[in-house]
């Protein structure tokens, strides 16, 4: 029981800290760093260099009037933004529609080899020193670029995060709007502190000259892409204000496959970054990507099921009613947890709203997600041409 325990409690602690304890653990070294480390002012230049809002876009037919309205929109000097749209397999008419509108570049291939190889097809087309990636059918706040650029006045900055934001339509699109809200803090408290660990993938932006070709098979462009550069010892940076509004997933269902879908893409980055988890080399760049990223992949998912097996046998050897011990009162606590999350599936599937169910259930699909996956990725099923995941 001694051996049960142990692993017990390791695993315990894993998980929280995990998904809270490596956030209230950033929250203090961020505000030691402010005590000892005084933020100089910025310089009061003007700095607008021209940009290039990069898309690459697969059927985008049905959002491309709203995205198009939307970056002609944004504050920033016209005659400086350039648009560059690689449509990769689009037989919906995308590639002729965008040929319409003024100032847009469209590259359209009739073969569809993925996002990745749109991305690194169209890099030759970018001609500024800094590109601005995001999605057709998401759309920018109207400071975003400037935001963006501004990050970029520091030289040690190699790449900068947008916020994603998830409009809020019922419980599940508030449950995922949490998770987001949750997620922006820790990325701005990681920014803070030294990095992020990794971009949004529905805005993000690099120094031109700092962009390398990635792997055609590559699950997330944006995590690779964005930690590639910070491997260089540059830094990433993230304004919350510099954001991308994108309608949530239709229902669970579709959420769920889009977090299979990132999982296994992480499975995937965790070895192809496998020098990341090198601290005598990276430091704290590699500490945070542990905290942040490489933890809730692998040791969290696989805790959370161990815990409850562990949590089983020591709950019957002292009892499972002999509530004057702390393992039936744990175990219990879990039995509780994940019945709240499957009623929350179940009641899902007949379109019942329930709030106080969808935190279990959401936590419960994110962590399902990493194990199907994983499964996924092992047996290289995750196809580089995702089904994109149909929205709200």
């Amino acid at each position: 029981m001694l051996t049960l325990e142990i692993i017990f409690w390791i695993f315990l602690f894993i998980i929280f800290y995990a998904y809270i304890g490596y956030g209230i653990l950033l929250f203090f070294m961020v505000k030691v760093k402010k005590i000892f480390v005084k933020k100089l002012p910025e310089p009061h230049t003007d700095y607008e260099p021209e940009v290039t809002l990069f898309v690459a876009a697969y059927n985008e037919k049905d959002f491309l009037e709203q995205k198009i309205n939307n970056s002609y929109s944004l504050d920033y000097p016209k005659d400086k933004v350039h648009q560059v749209w690689v449509t990769d397999g689009s037989d919906d008419g995308t590639p002729d529609l965008l040929k319409k509108y003024e100032g847009v570049e469209v590259y359209h291939k009739p073969e569809r080899a993925g996002k990745i190889a749109a991305m690194n097809r169209g890099m030759q087309f970018v001609k500024t020193p800094i590109v601005i990636y995001s999605d057709g059918n998401t759309m920018l706040g109207k400071e975003s670029i400037r935001r963006i650029v501004n990050l970029f006045r520091d030289p040690k900055v190699g790449c900068v995060s947008g916020e994603k934001r998830v409009a809020i339509t019922d419980s599940t699109a508030a449950t995922e709007g949490i998770y987001w809200k949750y997620e922006s803090m820790l990325k701005k408290w990681d920014a803070e502190l030294n990095t992020v660990v990794g971009a949004a993938g529905e805005l993000f932006a690099v120094r031109t000259e700092l962009h390398e070709p990635i792997e055609p098979d590559t699950l997330l462009d944006d995590f690779i892409i964005s930690l590639r550069i910070a491997e260089q010892g540059y830094k990433i940076q993230y304004d919350p204000e510099a954001y991308a509004l994108e309608n949530p997933s239709s229902n669970v269902r579709e959420e769920l496959k889009r977090k299979i879908r990132i999982s296994a893409g992480g499975i995937q980055s965790i070895v192809r970054l496998k020098e990341l988890l090198n601290p005598f080399r990276y430091g704290l760049l590699s500490f945070q990507y542990i905290s942040h990223r490489v933890l809730r992949w692998t040791l969290a998912p696989i805790g959370l099921l161990i815990i409850l097996i562990c949590n089983f046998f020591l709950a019957m050897h002292t009892g499972f009613f002999n509530f004057g011990n702390i393992y039936p009162w744990l175990f219990w606590a879990q039995v509780v947890f994940y019945v709240a999350a499957l009623t929350g599936w179940l009641l899902e599937d007949k379109n019942i709203k329930i709030k106080l169910l969808y935190i279990p259930f959401y936590f419960f699909i994110m962590n399902l997600a990493v194990y199907l996956g994983f499964f996924r990725y092992i047996k290289k099923q995750q196809s580089v041409n995702w089904e994109r995941a149909k929205r709200g």
